[in-house]
Order: structure tokens, then C-alpha cells, then sequence
């Protein structure tokens, strides 16, 4: 039990679209990541996703529409729901995921993206 420095954490990695995982809540894990460009459309079948925008502004691409994440402010994709996360103008974008340990990073996708481990800092 101790507290947990988002800040300090995000310093700690580079890559864009590779979640670290920094705790385990039951079943959930928390993990941050850094985002650039646009990600791959998936879903997840059976987990819904939290996103909470940390710095820069997300743009959420569903089928239908696209909701705009500021700083400061969440998104939940229910399971079943495609999805493409996409950063504006190349900014680079620091977000909180809180999702299921068995959430699949890239869900029903296999892509050059995709990551079967996130690293435990």
C-alpha cells in the first residue's frame, strides 16, 4: 500500500500504445499509456473499458460517431462496441485504462500493434 505518482510513472516509458500496468483492484487492473496517431478499430467481447484523458485530448471513434476526451474527463466502451482511439495532430496523449485482467489489448484483432504482455512498473 502505497500512493502511486501518475506523473512520475508516465516518465517512465516511451512507447506509444503500450499499456503499463501500475495496480491490480480485484479482477481490474490500472495501466497508463502514452497514444499518438490512430490505434486499430476492435472490441472486446466481454469487458468494458475505462478511459480517463491524463494529458492532450482523445478523439473515441465509434461506427456511428466520435466522442471527443478531454483532459481530465472519462469514457467507458461497453464490451461488444468497436472502437478506434486516435489522437489530434499528432499529440502525443497520456491516458488511466481501468479494465478487466483478461481484456485483450487489442481485442478481436491481431495487429502489428497488438501486445500480449504490459510491463509492471
Amino acid at each position: 500500500m502505497q500512493t502511486i505518482n501518475l506523473e512520475e510513472k508516465f516518465s517512465t516509458f516511451k512507447k506509444h500504445w503500450h499499456p503499463h500496468q501500475i495496480a491490480i483492484v480485484d479482477n481490474m487492473q490500472v495501466l497508463l499509456a502514452k497514444l499518438k496517431d490512430e490505434f486499430v478499430w476492435h472490441k472486446h467481447e466481454e469487458e468494458d473499458e475505462l478511459f480517463l484523458v491524463q494529458k492532450g485530448t482523445l478523439e473515441m471513434h465509434f461506427r456511428d460517431k466520435v466522442e471527443i476526451v478531454s483532459e481530465g474527463e472519462i469514457i467507458v466502451v461497453p464490451k461488444g462496441v468497436e472502437h478506434c482511439p486516435k489522437t489530434q495532430n499528432g499529440e502525443e496523449v497520456h491516458v488511466l485504462l481501468f479494465e478487466k485482467l483478461s481484456t485483450k489489448h487489442t481485442g478481436n484483432v491481431t495487429s502489428e500493434k497488438t501486445v500480449s504482455e504490459y510491463p509492471k512498473i
